[in-house]
């Protein structure tokens, strides 16, 4: 499968778009290769493209300004939009960076030409609310999950949220994400392995 068609298949499922509406976007949309630490966007850069991932794990993070440790905020892979939402739809700076944590490939659009698409189709206006909708919700249930959830529900949830991604990701990086330290997450995957 072509990598256009990959993500016209993506976006039927994700917006209803339908093969007409895709084809407007068609001449919109280019394909990037990131090696594993290349920037997707930095920190106090405008996100001026919406990425939509076609293989490879991309992570967005802030360093901490006392410690200079990096802490995860955002992990996307395969079959997920990667941008930095809030800066993308305001085109204002980005408050975190977001790097390629594999090699990846990405097919994205400029914000210039979203917004064509926007004016010139209800569907597209549609995906565009359907996006940030999607923005929210994400945010939203990582905020939540600090709140309400142990480390090891964390866990759990990021084993099904991303499955292949304990092969992919170095484990400091999940323990980043988790919010917990490397040890914390080796007693907790112990625990969970003799049960």
């Amino acid at each position: 499968m072509e990598l256009t068609e990959k993500l016209g298949l993506a976006l039927e499922q994700f917006a209803g778009l339908s093969k007409q509406d895709f084809e407007l976007s068609v001449p919109f949309w280019k394909t990037i290769h990131y090696k594993k630490g290349d920037f997707y966007n930095q920190q106090k850069s405008v996100c001026k493209y919406l990425g939509f991932v076609v293989e490879g794990v991309f992570r967005s993070y802030i360093i901490d300004e006392k410690t200079g440790e990096e802490k995860n905020i955002f992990l996307f892979s395969g079959n997920q939009f990667v941008v930095s939402f809030k800066s993308f739809i305001q085109q204002i700076p980005c408050d975190y960076h977001t790097t390629a944590l594999t090699p990846a490939s990405v097919i994205h659009i400029h914000i210039a030409d979203l917004l064509k698409l926007y004016q010139q189709s209800h569907k597209w206006e549609s995906f565009g609310r359907l996006l940030a909708q999607e923005a929210f919700n994400v945010a939203m249930a990582r905020t939540e999950s600090f709140l309400f959830q142990t480390p090891e529900e964390r866990y759990l949830n990021l084993i099904k949220d991303y499955p292949d991604i304990f092969n992919a990701v170095p484990l400091y990086h999940i323990s980043s994400y988790l919010g917990i330290q490397g040890p914390s997450l080796s007693r907790i995957r112990k625990r969970l392995s003799h049960r």
